[in-house]
Formats: C-alpha cells, structure tokens, sequence
C-alpha cells in the first residue's frame, strides 16, 4: 500500500521509497531528559486505505506498508482470545477477553513488530538488522531473521536477563554486551547502523515497530466479527505498543470499516510512570528512576511517549496506575484462576481491573458494565480486551545475572566510547 511519513510532532510529510526514521528538524534537540521528539507516522494513501472496506476476506497485512514474504516460516498473528470463566465469575467482570500472544514464535508480542521489520529490510534489499534491547525485542528479531535468513546485530546492557539473552544466542544473533545501560546500547545501536548499513529496529526509532503491532487491533476487529471492543488495556512501558494498538484502531476508522475508536486504557506501574504523568501534567519530562520489578515496562524515557500521550486523547482514554505488589499479587491470581501465566509486565491490567480494597465493585445493568468512580470517565461497555503475550516460566529474568558469561570469545565488556573499536574490527 502506498504510504507517507508524517512527524508526530510538526506534522511535516514525507514522501520517500528511503528508509527514514525520525524527522530531522525535530529530532536534532532531542536529550536524556525529555521524551523524545520527531517520531514519524505512517500514513497511508486515503484511497486504497477505503477500498479495503469492499474487500472480503480481510487480513492485517492488507494494512501494512510492506509486504511480507512466506508468512508461513515465521507466522505471525491468529493468536487466541481466551475467556478466562473463573475469574469473570469472580469479579463479575463480564465480557473480559485475554490476548494470548505468548503463543507467537518467538514467545512475546514483539513478534508482530519484528516481521514487518524483516519485511521492510527484505524490501529494500538489506541483509542485516540492528537493535539494542533487553531480551523480548531480541528474541523476536532474531527469530525473524532466522527464519528469513537475516543477520542479527543484539547491543544488549551488561545487567540484561541471561535467561532472554540465550534465546537470541540460540537463533543465531550477534550479541554484543555492553558496559553501560540500555540507553548506552541503544546509542551504540545507532552508530552501528550508520557505520555499516541495515535497518535499525529500536523500538519508535523505526516507525515500523508501530506499524506491525498495530496488527493485533484488525486481528482483534476481526476475531470479534468486524466488532471493536469498548475497552482495551495495554500494559505501559515506552508507549510503543500502546501506540500501535490505537494506530490499528484509527486505521480501521480510516478505512470505513468501524465508525468509533475503543477507549484504550494505558496501565502503567506507579514506580514506572512516566507517561501517566505526561498524560496528567502535560509536561514530557523523563522520571529520575524506574523501580519497578516488572522489567518489561520498566522505563524512564519512554521512546513513543509523546505519541502515546496523543492517542490517549484520540482514544478517549486514560492512564492506571498500579503498585509492584498489585502486579505480583495479579500474576499468582491470573495462574492459579485464569490457567495463564505470564511475566509480571503482563500481568498490569489484571492488577487494575480487578476490584481494588475499599472500592465499589462494577455493577452490571441490563447487561453492561458502569466502571466504578475512580476511574474518571462514565463509560459504559461490556467487551474488555486484555493484551496478553510474553514468555513461560522459563524464561523469568534473573536480574544480577553476569551477561558476559555467555560471550567467552567476545571482547570485553563495551563501553560507548569503543564503537571506534567496533568499527575497526568489523572492517
């Protein structure tokens, strides 16, 4: 389909077959302290956008801007909506769905992200791609190019899960620890990829990771019969896959297929809130530290926050905080009553919806569902969806854990200074 960029920030277009990540005008200032500016959106052309609405047999990949080459090697999506009965019957909750995308390759949400990143890199006749992460993004990057024969460049920070980092070992990625945080391996990512080519897959940074996680929001249209749910929770961290999830939805309306966006409820943890507080002050400032244990969501500077704090208001929605012990409390609950268990990041909507000591519980009329007071919007509904994804047991970070363990014939630990060194070696 053709499509342009468009800055989030100052609305500048931009059409080109190049591969482009941030615009430059609002990028150049960006710092440690704010969120970052001049990530750019895609946007499709109008006409083919609502032609879609004519044709039957729809899929996600009718609203993506790549094509994507033998989906059966990496298959992506179809994951399923579970009803979780005990609970409902529980809380009273009725119509609460789970997202369970723990059943995609690689394990985690990322998958949806990471193919059309493979896709994007196929196109343009790249052969390697790049990207700093902390276990999830890694994994399903290194999936997507094991399966379609990409090389995979991992800057991983020292304190990284040993536990995440095996399964990129295992598929075949390069793993480069550094010495430093993630922050320090995402720079290094983006010198890399300056110096020796590919695409860079840093979670915003390339606008496709949006683009491909917007899937699970036609996936979850068409599984509900071409029927939007009215609520929707993402677990928060940097706003990326909040924004995805909202860009599928205003991609839908676009496209005549629905007339109403759902109300798409951004959970985040109370030591891990940035953009709720960007959400309630109107100021994008990055917090001093993120605490919570839930690693997955843990983030101080957001990398899609200015996007996620505007599609909460396209969405009419708002932000939920909860406390680290709600999150574990939720994850034994979700185990023992919903026979799901996921990491702890996953396990934030539960931790909210489930009625809080002190609160009045939801009461349902003919049928429907009036939200408690607290949560500051009269909505009505009675489809929440939850996302679900991420890894078994087995894959449980296990902080403290020393990276360069797995690496014995690497160099040293890198710090960001060294990427002369890294250059020089690789030439």
């Amino acid at each position: 389909m053709r499509f342009t960029y468009v800055c989030n920030e100052c609305g500048k277009v931009f059409d080109t077959d190049q591969v482009i990540y941030q615009c430059p005008d609002c990028s150049k200032d960006n710092d440690d302290f704010h969120f970052p500016k001049g990530n750019l959106v895609v946007r499709y052309d109008p006409d083919e956008l609502r032609a879609l609405k004519q044709k039957e047999h729809l899929s996600f990949y009718d609203f993506f801007p790549y094509p994507v080459p033998d989906k059966e090697c990496y298959p992506v999506g179809n994951t399923p909506l579970v009803k979780p009965t005990r609970l409902i019957t529980k809380y009273g909750e009725n119509g609460v769905l789970l997202k369970m995308d723990s059943a995609l390759p690689s394990g985690s949400f990322k998958d949806r992200a990471s193919q059309l990143v493979a896709a994007q890199a196929i196109a343009h006749h790249e052969k390697k791609v790049t990207l700093a992460s902390t276990g999830n993004a890694g994994a399903a990057m290194s999936c997507a190019g094991a399966a379609y024969g990409l090389s995979i460049v991992l800057f991983v920070p020292e304190t990284a899960p040993v536990n995440k980092l095996m399964q990129s070992v295992l598929y075949g990625a390069e793993v480069i620890p550094v010495k430093g945080t993630y922050d320090d391996a995402f720079k290094l990512s983006l010198a890399y990829t300056k110096h020796f080519g590919g695409i860079n897959r840093n979670t915003a940074y390339n606008p496709m990771t949006i683009e491909g996680k917007k899937s699970v929001s036609i996936e979850l249209f068409l599984q509900l019969e071409r029927k939007v749910p009215d609520l929707v929770y993402v677990p928060v961290g940097d706003g990326c896959i909040y924004s995805g999830v909202v860009k599928g939805f205003l991609d839908l309306r676009d496209a005549g297929l629905i007339d109403r966006l759902p109300h798409v409820i951004c959970v985040q943890s109370r030591q891990s809130n940035a953009i709720s507080r960007a959400f309630s002050t109107g100021r994008f400032d990055a917090i001093r530290q993120a605490t919570t244990k839930a690693d997955s969501i843990s983030v101080e500077n957001p990398a899609s926050g200015r996007m996620a704090v505007r599609y909460l208001k396209e969405s009419e929605g708002y932000c939920v905080e909860v406390d680290d012990t709600e999150i574990f409390d939720a994850q034994m609950e979700l185990g023992q009553g919903g026979g799901s268990v996921r990491r702890a990041g996953r396990r934030l909507r539960l931790g909210w919806v489930r009625p809080r000591q002190g609160e009045p519980d939801q009461t349902v009329r003919d049928g429907r569902v009036r939200l408690r007071p607290v949560d500051r919007h009269r909505f009505q509904g009675h489809a929440g969806v939850l996302r679900q994804g991420g890894h078994s047991p087995r894959h449980r970070e296990q902080r403290g854990s020393d990276a360069s363990a797995l690496f014995p014939l690497t160099p040293s630990l890198y710090s960001p200074r060294s990427i002369r060194y890294l250059v020089r070696r690789e030439r």
